[in-house]
């Protein structure tokens, strides 16, 4: 298949784009290389993909782009991955969260419709459930009370892609992550945080009373469900959760942690942020029903494995006075 894939020089993104090169598609992938956070582990993600994937930097703002993109040899379908991340960030800044992710959402989708291209699997994220539902969190709960303007952005988005299928008939899949990590993961998630800290011998912040949970899903597992959603989500309009289906309290997280790492973390706390939610597990029926969707790595397994990259191949990332944005 020939695709295009937004978000590629990010973690989820340059891990689909490897393999979906390594089963044969032919793939473009667009980033802007966007500094909410070191630019330079963004080019490193780039580097891995040049030579298997068509490397093009550039905004989905940008509408020449888009043409220029959509408008070549016909493609079987766009991924959506690219977007600004990060919960607390858009707190100070929901200006741009708003017009990176709705309204450029928007400009590619409408893209896609003048250039007939009609299968979008559309990046979204658990955030969209509020903090006041009862998990385990279903597709077809109500959400319609963000607690970011993060999260607002992203339902928002699947609010356009909704329309954009009723009037312009685009094939529209989306795909709620629910916190995914591992190796790649990006700076300022609490896995990540939490084991550089305990690789440093530095104290971690806990936030909160440490019983809020999380439904943690390993890289390989979210990169497979997405692949799963490209070649078998039906037509239409539809919506999965991809998530593990296992909640992990922060309490425990951290333990679970320390275990990985083989040394005790010192914690400190501090209160919970306003932005952030109490508890997220996805229920994942529909999408083990209708894309076979069957998460295979266990949580400690992951985490085992992120460890090992941290401490080899994430170095740089993860030492004292690295440059961070």
């Amino acid at each position: 298949m020939r695709l295009l894939l937004t978000g590629g020089a990010g973690f989820i993104g340059s891990h689909l784009a490897e393999q979906l090169a390594l089963r044969g598609d032919e793939v473009a992938v667009l980033d802007n290389l966007d500094p909410g956070y070191d630019v330079a582990i963004k080019r490193r993600n780039l580097d891995r993909l040049r030579g298997r994937c068509h490397v093009v930097e550039g905004d989905v703002l940008d509408p020449e782009l888009l043409d220029r993109l959509l408008g070549g040899r016909p493609l079987a379908a766009v991924i959506h991955l690219a977007a600004l991340a990060g919960v607390r960030r858009s707190v100070q800044e929901p200006w741009r969260y708003q017009r990176v992710n709705v309204e450029g959402t928007a400009r590619l989708a409408h893209a896609m419709a003048e250039h007939g291209v009609r299968r979008l699997v559309f990046a979204s994220s658990s955030s969209v459930y509020g903090d006041g539902l009862p998990p385990p969190y279903r597709e077809t709960d109500p959400a319609v009370v963000p607690a970011s303007p993060y999260a607002a952005s992203k339902r928002a988005a699947e609010l356009v892609l909704h329309a954009m299928h009723r009037v312009r008939g685009l094939s529209v899949c989306v795909l709620r992550y629910f916190t995914v990590f591992g190796p790649r993961q990006r700076p300022g998630m609490a896995i990540r945080e939490f084991c550089q800290a305990a690789l440093r011998g530095e104290p971690i912040t806990m936030f909160g009373d440490g019983e809020s949970s999380r439904d943690y899903t390993y890289i390989d597992d979210a990169v497979a469900g997405t692949m799963a959603a490209l070649d078998r989500a039906p037509e239409g309009l539809s919506t999965y959760n991809l998530g593990s289906g296992r909640p992990v309290r922060l309490g425990e997280l951290i333990e679970r942690i320390g275990r990985a790492v083989g040394t005790d973390l010192r914690v400190a706390r501090a209160p919970m942020p306003a932005a952030d939610v109490s508890h997220t597990l996805a229920c994942i029926d529909a999408a083990a029903r209708d894309l076979g969707y069957r998460p295979a790595t266990s949580f400690d397994e992951g985490l085992r494995r992120f460890v090992a990259w941290l401490r080899q191949d994430g170095q740089s990332d993860c030492c004292p006075g690295t440059s961070r944005t």
